[in-house]
């Protein structure tokens, strides 16, 4: 007898994509303490009373041991462990490529599995060693809307918001591939060291706009920094936003790490060009939310960020705007040398017109470090990532949804 099956709604697509497809095992990565209680009551493996408990050993093992597998929790009863195996997952994501670069900078291509209807999807995650610490630039989503027009990154549209286990998970599987998680029997109280981590600093400054996934963005690196568990100083976190003006503030006031501006230019006219959101949110507005960030003062600056494109952005009267537009914030100004990817069509600008660009600027009092590019030779340099991952059409979709009802038996 052969089977059809009627697409066309979207209430039949759902009931048959829930039969074809298995349920995945949620993961604990990524829920705050009381989540992490509610899913073990709701999931009927643990009493009300022990939830708060059962939550802050699980806690522990994820985030102080980096534990993958509830296997390895040995506080844990055996029984207990294979009831928590069998309804939850702390697993690693897959890791389809790592790449080392010539100066020892590390990228990975995470894959994520499907969420809905969707194929899995890619990102790239980068660690950056340097002298006294290392640093891990961390995507927030799947591509990028903002388009700016000399990121590789804003080639790739927008596929979805990573969630906030998915945004933790890069963390954690960088510490796994560094070897920066403790040994299973260091005691306790001496297993999260103050100087000697690998990842001492993370910069959301991947791929994606941060402030536009922010509830996801917030519940992960509060869960970072929190105290009892992967410990990240928020001195030490830095968000970097095209200037996504109304959460600014919201930035400082609830996660309270420190805050970085992808600014590239002084003027409205061509920071409409290069950086498209400048059109919603001018200078004036993004300026004016810089001022009032909270916690903001000498020791907790802002980081303006700003690429060095040949004969666009790199004169002395671009330094001089740059000095105008910043007077009074406490401020430190990163000089980006631009970083080329295939296709575009700027060029970075000479070595001596950054140099003495920085020393205008260092003259006038402000910090100007030259960035020093980075994992060039395997695209891991700022603004050069970008995933294979794209949003599947509906055409697409309900093709698919229909391949996966077919091959999985009768109705």
């Amino acid at each position: 007898m052969t089977l059809s099956f009627d697409l066309t709604t979207e209430a039949a697509r759902d009931a048959l994509r829930a039969r074809a497809t298995p349920a995945e095992k949620p993961s604990l990565i990524g829920l705050t303490r009381a989540e992490l209680g509610a899913a073990l009551v709701a999931s009927g493996i643990v009493p009300e009373r022990q939830a708060k408990m059962r939550a802050q050993q699980l806690w522990h093992w994820m985030y102080v041991r980096g534990v993958s597998d509830f296997a390895g929790m040995f506080n844990i009863s055996k029984d207990l462990r294979a009831e928590l195996d069998k309804h939850f997952t702390v697993a690693r994501p897959e890791i389809v490529e790592e790449q080392i670069s010539s100066d020892g900078t590390r990228k990975w291509l995470f894959r994520f599995p499907p969420r809905g209807a969707g194929r899995p999807v890619e990102i790239e995650t980068v660690y950056i060693p340097e002298e006294g610490r290392g640093t891990l630039c961390i995507s927030s989503q799947v591509g990028c809307t903002l388009t700016c027009s000399f990121c590789h990154t804003g080639t790739q549209k927008l596929v979805r918001n990573l969630t906030s286990e998915e945004i933790l998970a890069q963390l954690l599987t960088a510490r796994d591939r560094l070897g920066d998680f403790p040994d299973r029997d260091t005691p306790d109280g001496a297993i999260v060291p103050a100087e000697g981590r690998k990842v001492s600093n993370v910069v959301m400054m991947g791929m994606g706009e941060p402030l536009y996934n922010f509830e996801a963005v917030k519940k992960a690196l509060l869960i970072a920094s929190d105290g009892d568990g992967l410990s990240l100083s928020k001195r030490r976190i830095t968000l970097s936003t095209s200037g996504v003006v109304p959460e600014i503030f919201r930035t400082g006031d609830e996660i309270g790490v420190m805050l970085a501006i992808s600014l590239h230019a002084t003027n409205d006219d061509l920071r409409d060009l290069l950086v498209p959101i400048n059109k919603k949110y001018p200078l004036k507005e993004l300026i004016a939310a810089c001022r009032a960030y909270p916690g903001l003062s000498n020791a907790r600056r802002i980081t303006f960020e700003y690429v060095m494109l040949k004969d666009v952005n790199d004169s002395i009267e671009d330094a001089k705007g740059l000095i105008k537009l910043l007077k009074g914030i406490p401020a430190k100004i990163n000089l980006i040398p631009f970083n080329p990817w295939p296709g575009t069509n700027y060029q970075c600008s000479d070595w001596e017109t950054i140099e003495k660009f920085a020393d205008y600027i260092n003259n006038a009092g402000y910090a100007s470090p030259i960035r020093t590019p980075r994992g060039r030779d395997i695209l891991a340099a700022c603004g050069q990532l970008k995933s294979e991952s794209e949003r599947m059409r509906k055409v697409d979709r309900l093709a698919l949804e229909a391949m996966m009802i077919a091959g999985h038996g009768e109705a």
